[in-house]
């Protein structure tokens, strides 16, 4: 579907966040003066009917009456796609799409590099765009990473290649693809997705939409559950690109020492031969482009170093929002006495994994907060461990309680393994608070570099 599809039809807009700002705003360039009703919160609503008189704005929470009383309504992704109002208002005729879907249904012609999954996404879609710009190639760098593809709806020159990144919200709405990279797949927004296996399943829809397909070796149920496409490459084995003791190798051939690397952990290696395997499966030259890995600059919020303060290290690991994502940051960390806090919107996890972990490697201090903080806590003081344990209600309080456990030559770790809704809008907002509790300027240490076309 088009723009030029919903000329004469009846047209909603369900969230303003980022995404529904572009899509009102898409719709006011596409079809200026095109009535339009905006479902939005109190809190979302910036303006009054007036400033646009073809905007209807309504902050109630639509239910399937609502919704059922418009041909289209263009859905925001953070919206579950399987609520019983969607499901209701689908089988009573409403059309449900995206500003992922229409921006796609918009530029059937775009090369486009697709980047998913569970963890590493983000760093992975930066990477790949800086990568293929080292090599000359003029790049869009869009998406779930912080800008709505809606939002370059008509750039003046077109570019080489399109680096999109794709949460599992927005999989199902991508249309055809030159690469799609699955770099893993863990459990996570059971609360959006309903059950693990649909979870796995939107994800991997990404693969049907691609020509050449790149996937994670190390991880068994990917490599099965994409057996059968039709040109998979694979990173993480020893025939392709993977990690060499301290070195990027493809193949026999070790590429890049990474002691150049500016990404921590052995997952940011592994992230790393992700992006140069996706490369390669693109037709450019991984090779001359590894070196420029050396010159990448970390994305915030991501195992981000914020500095020291009274002999104390501050790292903000705010994007971690499974538990898994938090071992591997304290794997990074290994070795030093650290404090992390974890904890958030529970979305019904298991930590079980994480608890037995902990047992086995444990850090210096663990602060549990948020919503599902002392279910955390319970389950960590069932299982135990050798480390201190506390618990507070929000960040400020649990920040409290790890600095006052950690002592000079420390680190206060925020890798909370769980999604912010509980306290903030999403988990940039965490971690400029955490950053701001720690002494530093957020405004400094928060910005994305690269996103647009460049």
């Amino acid at each position: 579907m088009r723009f030029a599809d919903l000329a004469g039809k009846r047209v909603a807009v369900w969230g303003f966040g980022r995404e529904g700002h572009a899509a009102l705003a898409a719709l006011q360039l596409r079809l200026p003066g095109r009535p339009v009703t905006l479902f939005c919160n109190e809190a979302e609503a910036p303006y009054g009917h007036a400033a646009h008189p073809a905007v209807h704005v309504v902050t109630e929470a639509p239910g399937a009456a609502a919704l059922s009383n418009y041909d289209v309504v263009i859905k925001s992704p953070g919206i579950g796609a399987y609520r019983a109002e969607i499901l209701d208002a689908q089988h009573n005729g409403t059309h449900f799409t995206s500003g992922t879907a229409l921006w796609f249904a918009e530029n059937p012609d775009a090369r486009v590099i697709a980047v998913t999954g569970t963890k590493g996404k983000s760093t992975v879609s930066a990477l790949v765009a800086h990568l293929l710009r080292s090599l000359g190639r003029r790049v869009a760098l869009a998406g779930n990473i912080g800008l709505p593809l809606l939002e370059l709806l008509d750039p003046p020159v077109s570019p080489d290649w399109w680096v999109v990144e794709l949460s599992s919200f927005q999989t199902r709405e991508a249309g055809s693809l030159a690469v799609a990279l699955v770099n893993n797949i863990h459990e996570e927004h059971l609360d959006w997705h309903g059950t693990r296996e649909r979870y796995v399943a939107d994800k991997l829809a990404l693969a049907g939409r691609a020509r050449t397909l790149v996937a994670n070796a190390c991880q068994d149920e990917l490599v099965a559950r994409t057996s059968a496409h039709g040109d998979r490459r694979l990173f993480g084995d020893a025939r392709g690109w993977h990690v060499d003791g301290e070195a990027i190798a493809c193949g026999d051939a070790r590429v890049f020492d990474l002691e150049k690397s500016p990404l921590p952990g052995a997952h940011n290696a592994l992230n790393a031969c992700a992006a140069l395997a996706v490369i390669e499966a693109a037709g450019e030259d991984a090779v001359a482009a590894a070196s420029a890995i050396g010159s990448f600059r970390p994305l915030p919020h991501r195992l981000q170093a914020l500095g020291v303060r009274d002999g104390i290290d501050y790292v903000d690991d705010s994007i971690a929002t499974t538990p898994q994502a938090t071992l591997e940051a304290l794997a990074s960390l290994r070795g030093r006495p650290v404090s992390v806090l974890v904890g958030g919107h529970d979305r019904g996890l298991d930590w079980h994994a994480f608890a037995d972990a902990v047992r086995c490697e444990p850090p210096h201090a663990i602060v549990t907060m948020g919503a599902n903080g002392a279910r955390i806590a319970a389950l960590l003081r069932e299982t135990g461990g050798a480390y201190a344990l506390s618990s507070a209600a929000t960040l400020a309080d649990a920040f409290a309680l790890a600095r006052a456990a950690t002592a000079r030559g420390g680190v206060v770790l925020l890798s909370p393994g769980a999604p912010s809704f509980d306290q903030f809008k999403d988990y940039a907002e965490r971690g400029c608070a955490f950053a701001r509790l720690a002494g530093f300027d957020p405004a400094a240490i928060g910005r994305i570099e690269g996103l647009g076309i460049a």
